[in-house]
């Protein structure tokens, strides 16, 4: 069996646990939490050109980093 890497912060019982978050939600908690990023203080959401998502992402992560 092939051994997963997850990121540093992340364990394969971090996994389990955000997959059973996500797969034990009705359609309607699914709609209301992705509803609610929409309203989170301090975060926007836009419209990305796809050739510039890697660009962003590294943007984003050098900001955490920091």
């Amino acid at each position: 069996m092939k051994r997963t890497k997850f990121p540093s912060d992340w364990n394969e019982e971090r996994v389990k646990k955000v997959l059973a978050h996500y797969e034990s939600q009705s359609e309607d908690e699914a709609v209301a939490e992705d509803e609610a990023g929409y309203e989170a203080p301090g975060q926007t959401v836009m419209e990305v050109p796809t050739d510039l998502v890697p660009a962003v992402r590294e943007l984003i992560a050098n900001r955490k980093s920091v």
